[in-house]
Formats: structure tokens, sequence, C-alpha cells
């Protein structure tokens, strides 16, 4: 199973900028895409960005231009770097890691506990 660990949420200004970081561990063969979604209040779960293990990188429409998603493959972690924020952009924030337990398994989705972001002034 994979586990994944999330950090870096918080309440931020308009304006600023803010990291969420995601550790994943456990026994697994291989991770194949990790990333981050956002659910706020009322509305659906929404892809923030997504990397592949090749570094294929997908934003989201309502963040591309103020972020950055990078993922480190020795340590099994995937980064998100937020600039600008907004008020929209408040929401719990989930990482999500796409990953096969051995050679043989199907690629599974695994996600994080979410981890709140707030932007107010």
């Amino acid at each position: 199973q994979v586990q994944l660990a999330e950090s870096g949420g918080g309440l931020v200004q308009p304006g600023g900028s803010l990291r969420l970081s995601c550790a994943a561990s456990g026994n697994f063969f291989k991770i194949n895409a990790m990333g981050w979604y956002r659910q706020a209040p009322g509305k659906q779960r929404d892809t923030v960005a997504v990397i592949t293990d090749d570094g294929t990188m997908k934003y989201g429409d309502s963040v591309e231009g103020r972020s950055t998603i990078s993922r480190d493959n020795a340590k099994n972690m995937v980064h998100l770097q937020m600039d600008n924020l907004k008020p929209e952009d408040t929401a719990t924030y989930y990482c999500y890691v796409a990953a096969q337990i051995t050679s043989d398994d199907y690629v599974r989705a695994y996600w994080g506990q979410g981890t709140q972001v707030t932007v107010s002034s």
C-alpha cells in the first residue's frame, strides 16, 4: 500500500505564496503520476497539477501560470509552489499518487487526507 503525508497548507494573504509537499511511503513497485487536486466547499474536486514519471506536467486552467509542480523521484515526493494566490484558491488540497504495488499490478489511485489552504486578508 501507499501512504501519503502532506504538508505546507495554511493561511496566506492574497498575492502571497505557498509551497505544498507530499511524501509517499510504503511498499510499492512504481509510482507513475503524482499531483494535487483541490476541493472547495460545495464544489467538485478539480485538478491543480499533475506530473508523470517522465516529467510531463499538466496544470488546471485556474492555476496555470501561477503554480509550478516538481517531483523528487529519489524521495518519492511531489511539491507544488503556488504564487499570486487568490481568495478563490481557498480549498482543501489533496495529494494524489498513481502507483503499482507489484510489477503485475494495475495502476491504482491513492489520496492524501488533505491540507487546508485559505487565502484571505
